[in-house]
């Protein structure tokens, strides 16, 4: 098999370095915490390189000795409109050739590794993402570099873990050290970037490897303050109290924070949404037009180009104009909705706080003016509002409060930022139940409600699970026959049918009152008398999730099963207790086959493997009929009896390997397949 020449070196000092770790014996704790030393620095320095790489940018784009921002006021206004316009150009063709998971903002996509493919990420991904984010910023993107910083962060961790062929379990928790390494490095905030990857990455307080987190936390911030010192993100004033009335202010600032909040994340979707499906053009130059469009607000408004740092740190320290500020959340919205929308890489991180600062000067100017002696200066309500606004995009209200608190180092501030934060949170909550990040999960059709439990039920489905080995009653049965065939049956429900169509269910339960009167009713009442008939039946396509919400509905154990919707003929009754059952080997399968998926993608060939008697692990190419269409349309699991571990794929650059690959690729010709099952389905597959 043809295969790049970076990736048998990367191949090869893995399995070397394996070898060498497998006689030091360490124990798991011990080699975990090496490990996330080795990401914290590595992150740490990837923090260094992308802003160094912004700030080169950002001078080559609008060079002049003032700050940026006013270099960009003074740039001339062909200037504004061609460099964006230029950056465009750049990363549209970047990210559409080289690795499309740097479009955007970039920490769903990291959810979804770890939800989908067990924190698997490409090693490019890294580069690609610090590249094109630092084009996007650095030629006036109105995006964040926080956003790039977690992606990058998380894809170190991804590969490091992989180059030591950690089990995919642990290569979790090693792409939450990346991402939470970013955030400290980003931030100088050590304790708010480890609590962003168990709140928002892994989505899990309960982490049993919370300390290599911690860790790698530290370790980006150690690194960052030896080469550029111990540095604030932003200039912040000292906060106070003004008045224990002043607290009421703040539950109202953080209502407006969460309809702010609500505001950004639906025109941000809007925009996604309209530029991937409605707006016909050639996907790597959508980023162009996002470009001349940042360029042309800016014209009137340069303050909503690039990170926007400058305008932050000016609303913070009362350098605004009320009015200003105010139509700078709204214009900051666009911007950046805009950006991300056509396809430019970055963050909402520094967006959020932007649109918080400009929020809270806004409000804090008001209510100073209505009552001067008990409130703060308009620049304590912009620094509150800054962490309402990240908690109710993000809904990660904890992380929100600890960012601001390791901004200030200054305990005045937890109490407001406390209460702005959770009721932004509610009431952002309240009008849409998906965050700025799992929101772009969920229109992928990856649901992290209930996290991996909801998933697997949703690819469950009960043509898969169902029984046709059931006991069933006849309409007509007299109710003497219906309490023997209760009696001697094997579960709580008994379909009830009618020439071999489903009419109802009885329940043992529904018989209990009347047996004490079964010698008066035998000849009485029959079967159709006391059948329960207001309950819809278990269709074959539909999902386990879905009967499992019928079940709790009808206050049922289990349903009769039919065809489709349209059928009343019954096929057989899928039980609970089967589809927990199915749902405990779904868990086993997934944890076998992403651990030998992780293992086969970093072999130099795949030989037919035993890995237990009568199973085989081995490549095929496609069959035919494979061809052009999606893994989950062919259902290749159910029908054929085997599991698809990884595709082998041509791409640019050479050969590619897709771990646990999407259910919704579609497989194409040059494709190979990498097969787990019983050798006799192998077989019969390799044959048609």
């Amino acid at each position: 098999m043809f295969e790049t020449k970076s990736s048998k070196i990367f191949n090869t000092l893995s399995r070397q370095t394996a070898k060498l770790l497998k006689k030091a014996q360490m124990t798991e704790h011990t080699f975990m915490i090496i490990v996330a030393i080795i990401i914290g620095i590595l992150a740490g320095f990837a923090a260094i390189g992308i802003r160094a790489m912004i700030q080169f940018i950002s001078h080559l784009s609008f060079t002049g000795p003032l700050t940026l921002l006013d270099n960009i006021i003074a740039a001339p206004w062909y200037l504004k409109i061609l460099v964006p316009l230029t950056g465009g150009l750049i990363v549209g063709p970047l990210i559409y050739f080289f690795a499309p998971e740097a479009k955007g903002h970039g920490v769903p996509e990291v959810m979804q590794s770890i939800l989908l493919r067990g924190g698997m990420i490409r090693a490019r991904v890294a580069i690609i993402k610090a590249v094109a984010s630092a084009i996007t910023i650095g030629t006036g993107g109105s995006v964040g570099r926080e956003g790039p910083i977690i992606q990058i962060g998380a894809s170190l961790g991804s590969t490091v873990g992989q180059f030591f062929r950690i089990p995919s379990k642990r290569l979790k928790t090693l792409v939450g050290c990346g991402a939470a390494a970013g955030i400290a490095a980003a931030f100088n905030a050590p304790v708010a970037g480890a609590l962003f990857a168990v709140e928002i990455i892994l989505m899990d307080f309960a982490v049993a490897q919370f300390s290599p987190i911690v860790i790698a936390s530290v370790m980006a911030t150690v690194v960052s303050h030896t080469f550029e010192g111990n540095f604030a993100a932003f200039i912040v004033p000292r906060y106070q109290l003004t008045s224990p009335y002043e607290i009421g202010f703040y539950f109202i600032l953080g209502a407006l924070s969460g309809l702010v909040s609500y505001l950004f994340i639906k025109v941000l979707y809007f925009s996604e949404n309209y530029f991937d499906n409605k707006f016909k053009f050639p996907e790597y130059l959508k980023p162009a037009i996002g470009g001349v469009s940042i360029g042309i607000i800016a014209l009137l408004f340069p303050q909503v180009m690039g990170v926007g740092y400058d305008s932050i740190n000016n609303a913070l320290h009362g350098n605004m104009i009320w009015y200003l500020a105010f139509g700078l959340i709204f214009l900051k919205i666009i911007a950046t909705s805009l950006t991300l929308g056509t396809g430019g890489s970055g963050g909402i991180f520094a967006p959020s706080l932007y649109m918080g600062a400009m929020l809270g000067f806004v409000f804090g100017y008001v209510v100073n003016s209505l009552f001067p002696d008990i409130t703060a200066m308009p620049g304590a309500y912009a620094l509150v509002a800054m962490g309402g606004l990240v908690a109710g995009t993000t809904r990660a209200p904890i992380t929100a409060i600890i960012i601001v608190f390791e901004l200030t180092s200054d305990y005045n501030i937890i109490l407001p930022v406390m209460v702005t934060s959770i009721i932004s949170t509610i009431i952002s909550t309240k009008l849409s139940r998906e965050s700025i990040y799992t929101l772009k999960l969920l229109l992928r059709n990856i649901s992290i409600k209930e996290g991996t439990e909801l998933n697997i039920m949703e690819s469950l489905f009960v043509k898969n699970v169902f029984t046709r080995d059931y006991d069933s009653i006849s309409i007509s049965d007299n109710f003497n026959q219906v309490v023997n065939k209760v009696i001697q049956g094997r579960g709580p429900e008994f379909p009830v049918v009618n020439n071999g169509l489903v009419y109802g269910v009885i329940s043992m339960y529904d018989i209990k009152d009347h047996l004490y009167e079964k010698d008066s009713l035998k000849n009485l009442l029959i079967a159709a008398d006391i059948t329960n008939i207001n309950f819809k039946p278990a269709v074959l396509t539909e999902s386990c999730q879905s009967i499992l919400e019928k079940m709790k509905r009808y206050d049922l154990e289990g349903l009769p099963v039919v065809e489709d919707e349209n059928s009343s003929k019954i096929l057989g009754i899928i039980w609970r207790r089967d589809i927990q059952d199915a749902y405990q080997k779904e868990i086993e399968r997934r944890e076998i086959t992403t651990s030998l998926a992780s293992s086969i993608s970093m072999k130099e060939e795949i030989p037919n493997l035993h890995f237990m008697e009568g199973y085989s692990i081995t490549e095929i190419a496609p069959p035919i009929s494979f061809i052009g269409k999606s893994i989950r349309k062919l259902d290749i699991r159910a029908v054929y009896g085997v599991d698809v571990l990884s595709i082998k794929t041509i791409e640019r650059g050479g050969e590619k390997i897709k771990a646990i690959p999407s259910p919704y690729y579609i497989i194409q010709k040059e494709d190979t397949l990498v097969i787990a099952g019983e050798i006799k389905n192998i077989n019969i597959l390799k044959t048609l």
